[in-house]
């Protein structure tokens, strides 16, 4: 017999006894111990300690009867049946099913279980339970491993949550309850864009106004002072903070008949349309219909707004002043309350808008026809070519860029998104000048620095003098810069830095920085290198690289032989350049005149003052 026939008899003869092995011992042998049958729920008269619990989607009065008659329901089912105690009922009125968040007697209901003061729960279907699948069986589990086990009983499907079959039964309704929820939310979506594409609003509670029998609002004029008040005084410069403790001094209410105001409230008064006429829908929506998290409406939804919708309690001019006034929060200088665009409409500054750094109500296309409207639509003067050219003849010879010899002592500014520096050399060009004014020419492409006084609402201090010599102070920009790298398409992770130059003398001193061919500085994170290249070098081991970019224009030339810059030199001002000459305010744009902020806080003393007239009576 060779070795494969061997191994052949070998394997047979194993199978052999593993098939006797498994053939087992004689049953008679064997004492068999059958195990403890569960009973059934309600076969079961032991005591268990029981509670129901029970909830209607909605708290409107109509719910009320559905509400009242579970509980009843519960009451008598358990009372009736032997051996159970009833714990209590827990009910929620007016709370949505697919989020357990915000259910707090559920929540109580659970807490009580886990102290072991409950052993059984009764509620009417999976669907009152929860319509999230994930919560459900989470929470059908938790109560299953609780010392002593809690079960749930669902009335309608006759589940009993401690039974070997129910979860897989409770999956698929818990799915199909949760679908439902979906569908539910997808038709109330559909309603209510039906709704607001018609023009018929949902129109909440609000200050300011009531309800008559149609379900219009007409203004209450008790509640529309404060509105009022709110806004003449928020325009006058009162900062939030300071309405609010006038609100609580003169005890006017809010909606809720409360006298505790927050500054919260007031913003809130202030960004409600309502209170100009008009009605915007769906200013917030609920993208999860199962977290039921609110969000803000950035054009994800449709919207639809309707204007003069109904009375309003104050013009649409004053509260679009108010918007202007709340997106730039960080302006906050008293006593000028409400920068206007204004343009300097002859000399060497001619289309040059004066612009408050901090400032961010104004856009790209403001700043744009602002600095369009100082110009004469007839000529071409925005255009005009320089004729200014040097007396030596060059041809031959190529004109080296003066950017290439720049030092410190020549003036630079630079600019990131949300700062502006100006170095040394521009302040010792102006001769002990401490204040400036920045002031911006869309159409030039330019930025002008002129001294100003203290009193400016513009002036920027642009240093200090430090043991006798001038120290930089970095200034912040953000409401200029924003408009600013939009116009030139600048990357806000970039800081562009401006070559400048000086023109003028003791009485008139000024200088131009040109934005079209800044250099930029950039970051970069390089890798430092290590004595062992097959180590790879940790991320704590980079370090960060400065590198200056110039424009691809430089690229197949030294420089250029014109200047643009001259434009400081026009002939047609003679040496008059009026670099002083005060900006005028652009017709058509402002946001609010002077006259109607005056009339403002006219109107808001005499209403204070007949508020507090109110109190003492």
């Amino acid at each position: 017999m060779n070795e494969q026939e061997k191994h052949a008899v070998s394997q047979e003869e194993r199978k052999e006894k593993i098939r006797a092995r498994y053939k087992g011992v004689d049953r008679s042998e064997l004492e068999f111990i059958p195990a403890k049958q569960k009973e059934k729920l309600f076969e079961d008269a032991g005591a268990k300690r029981v509670c129901a619990y029970c909830r209607v989607s909605t708290d409107d009065a109509n719910q009320t009867s559905s509400y009242e008659l579970q509980k009843n329901h519960y009451e008598d089912m358990i009372k009736e049946h032997a051996g159970w105690n009833l714990v209590g009922i827990y009910a929620d009125e007016g709370i949505s099913g697919t989020s357990l968040l915000h259910r707090d007697e559920f929540n109580r209901m659970i807490t009580d279980c886990q102290a072991g003061k409950i052993d059984l729960i009764v509620t009417k279907s999976v669907s009152r339970f929860a319509r999230n699948i994930v919560d459900c069986i989470a929470k059908v589990r938790e109560l299953a491993n609780m010392k002593p086990q809690v079960g749930v009983f669902f009335e309608t499907e006759h589940i009993y949550t401690l039974d070997n079959t129910s979860e897989m039964m409770l999956a698929v309704l818990s799915a199909a309850a949760q679908e439902e929820s979906h569908t539910k939310s997808e038709i109330m979506n559909i309603s209510i864009e039906q709704r607001f594409s018609r023009g018929i609003f949902l129109t909440p509670k609000l200050l300011g106004y009531d309800k008559d029998e149609d379900g219009n609002l007409v203004i209450n004029e008790t509640e529309a002072d404060t509105v009022r008040l709110c806004y003449y005084l928020f325009l006058s410069g009162f900062p939030t903070s300071e309405i609010t403790e006038i609100l609580m001094d003169l005890g006017r209410k809010t909606k809720l008949g409360n006298t505790k105001w927050t500054g919260s409230a007031v913003v809130n008064i202030l960004r409600n349309e309502r209170h100009c006429g008009d009605v915007l829908s769906r200013k917030t929506f609920t993208p999860n219909y199962l977290d039921h998290k609110s969000k803000k409406n950035n054009h994800d939804r449709n919207q639809y707004r309707q204007a003069d919708h109904h009375e309003a309690i104050v013009s649409r001019e004053i509260y679009n002043a108010a918007q202007k006034l709340l997106e730039a929060g960080k302006y906050s200088r008293k006593g000028y309350p409400l920068p206007t665009l204004q343009v300097v409409d002859q000399g060497a500054l001619k289309g040059f808008v004066p612009v408050n750094r901090a400032w961010n109500g104004f856009s790209t296309d403001d700043y744009k026809k602002a600095s369009l409207s100082a110009y004469d639509e007839d000529t071409n003067e925005i255009h005009a070519e320089q004729t200014n050219k040097s007396a030596f003849d060059l041809s031959g010879y190529e004109i080296v860029r003066a950017q290439f010899f720049s030092t410190r002592f020549d003036p630079a500014v630079t600019i990131s998104s949300g700062k502006i520096t100006f170095n040394t050399a521009c302040m010792k060009k102006f001769e002990n000048v401490e204040y400036v004014e920045l002031l911006f020419n869309s159409v030039e492409k330019c930025i002008a620095v002129r001294p100003c006084e203290k009193s400016n609402v513009n002036a920027i201090k642009w240093g200090t003098i430090r043991n006798g010599r001038w120290a930089v102070l970095p200034k912040s920009c953000k409401g200029f810069s924003e408009p600013l790298f939009e116009l030139m398409n600048w990357d806000s992770d970039c800081k562009y830095k401006l070559r400048g130059q000086f023109c003028g003398n003791s009485d008139e001193q000024l200088l131009i920085f040109e934005l079209e061919e800044p250099e930029v500085f950039v970051q970069e994170y390089v890798e430092e290198q290590h004595i062992d290249s097959s180590v790879e070098a940790p991320s704590e081991n980079m370090k960060t690289v400065k590198k200056v970019l110039y424009p691809k224009a430089w690229i197949h030339n030294f420089g250029e032989t014109t200047n643009r810059t001259v434009f400081l030199q026009r002939i047609a001002y003679k040496g008059n350049w009026e670099i002083l000459r005060p900006a005028k305010t652009v017709e058509g744009m402002e946001i609010i005149t002077r006259e109607i902020l005056d009339d403002l806080i006219d109107e808001a003393e005499k209403l204070i003052d007949r508020m507090r007239c109110a109190t003492y009576e």
